[in-house]
């Protein structure tokens, strides 16, 4: 069994710093592509940030030049580096893999983690 497990939530001050860590943990042979979405109350779930197999990365508008998104492949593990974080960014974040190969001809597809919370206080 494969799972995404977040970590590095909690609550900020307006102009502050956050880091979130997504493990993959489980049989896995490789991923191909990572995100981080959001979703505050209210609204749908949104796109943050994605970054695939090499390297290439995307970002949302609203966090352009403010986050950033890397991955650790030996580690199997994402990270969003976040930055002059402002109230607009409280929501509670998900890390998603595309694809997760777990065996020679085995994948599994759109695996999503339980999220963690962000709040930035004004």
């Amino acid at each position: 069994q494969v799972q995404l497990v977040e970590s590095g939530g909690g609550l900020v001050q307006y102009g502050g710093s956050l880091r979130l860590s997504c493990a993959a943990s489980g049989s896995i042979f490789d991923i191909s592509g990572m995100g981080w979405y959001r979703q505050a109350p209210g609204k749908e779930r949104e796109l943050v940030a994605g970054i695939s197999t090499g390297g290439n990365t995307n970002y949302a508008n609203a966090v352009k030049g403010r986050f950033t998104i890397s991955m650790d492949n030996a580690k199997n593990t994402v990270y969003l580096h976040m930055n002059s974080l402002n109230p607009e960014d409280t929501a509670v974040y998900y890390c998603n893999a595309d694809r997760i190969r777990i065996g020679p001809l085995r994948f599994v597809y759109d695996v999503w983690g339980q999220g963690t919370q962000v709040t930035v206080s004004s």
